[in-house]
C-alpha cells in the first residue's frame, strides 16, 4: 500500500471508530435512562465504590510482596552466623508484612527472650498481619451483594409501574407488556454485570492475600528454625 493510499484511508478509519465509539455511548446512555435513572445511578454507585477498594487492595498487596526466598536466606544466615543485629536491620529495611514479622520475632532473640515468648510474638504479629491483608475485602463483598439486589429492586418497581401502564392503557397487548418488562429487566442485567466485574477482582484479590499469608507461615517457620539453630550454640 502506497504512502497516498494510507494517508487517505485513515481520516475513513478513524470516522468509523469514531461512529463506533459515539454510537456505544449512545446505546450505554439509552440503556441507562430506560433502566430508569435513579436504580442505575445507584449500581453505577455501587461499581464506583467497589472498584475504588478493589484499587486499594490491589496496590497495597503489590507493596506487601516482596522476594519472600531472599529475605528468608539473607535474614536466616546472619542469624546463625550470630548476627541478630545485621538480620534485624535487613529486616527493617525491607518492606511488607513479613519483614515486619521477622523484625518483631528478631526484636526478642536480641532481648534474650526464651522461643515460647518468640514464637506467640510470631503468632500474635502474624494473625495481626494477617487480617490487614483482609482489610476492606468485606466492603468489596457488600457491593456485589448490593448491586444485584438494586437491579432486583429496580426490576420489581419497574414491574409495578408496568402493570399500571397497562392499567392506564386498559390493554394487556404484547406491546405494553414487552416494553414494560424491558425496562423493568435493565436494572437486574447491570447490577448482575456489576456483581460479577467486582466478583472476579474480588477472587484475584483474595488469591492474592492467601498466596502471601502462605509465604508469612513458611518463611516464620524457617525463621524459628535458624533461631532454634542459634540458641543452641
Amino acid at each position: 500500500m502506497t504512502l497516498s493510499a494510507i494517508a487517505l484511508a485513515a481520516p475513513v478509519f478513524a470516522q468509523e471508530v469514531e461512529e463506533e465509539s459515539t454510537s456505544f455511548h449512545h446505546v450505554l446512555k439509552t440503556y441507562f435512562i430506560d433502566g430508569g435513572p435513579g436504580f442505575m445511578a445507584l449500581i453505577a454507585l455501587a461499581l464506583a465504590l467497589g472498584m475504588a477498594f478493589v484499587i486499594e487492595r490491589i496496590i497495597y498487596l503489590n507493596l506487601a510482596e516482596v522476594n519472600t526466598k531472599k529475605l528468608v536466606e539473607e535474614v536466616t544466615s546472619a542469624v546463625e552466623q550470630g548476627n541478630i543485629d545485621e538480620a534485624l536491620e535487613i529486616s527493617k529495611k525491607t518492606r511488607g508484612p513479613i519483614a515486619e514479622v521477622f523484625a518483631q520475632a528478631l526484636i526478642r532473640t536480641k532481648d534474650g527472650q526464651d522461643l515460647d515468648a518468640i514464637d506467640k510474638a510470631i503468632a500474635s504479629y502474624g494473625s495481626l498481619k494477617s487480617s490487614a491483608l483482609e482489610t476492606n475485602l468485606s466492603w468489596i463483598t457488600l457491593f456485589i451483594a448490593a448491586a444485584p439486589s438494586l437491579g432486583f429492586l429496580g426490576t420489581a418497581v419497574g414491574m409495578v409501574q408496568a402493570f399500571d401502564d397497562i392499567v392506564k392503557a386498559g390493554d394487556i397487548s404484547p406491546t405494553v407488556v414487552a416494553a414494560g418488562m424491558k425496562v423493568a429487566l435493565i436494572t437486574t442485567i447491570g447490577g448482575i454485570i456489576v456483581a460479577i466485574l467486582l466478583q472476579i477482582f474480588y477472587n484475584y484479590l483474595l488469591a492474592k492475600v492467601e498466596g502471601i499469608v502462605s509465604d508469612m507461615e513458611e518463611a516464620s517457620i524457617d525463621l524459628e528454625d535458624s533461631i532454634i539453630r542459634y540458641k543452641s550454640k
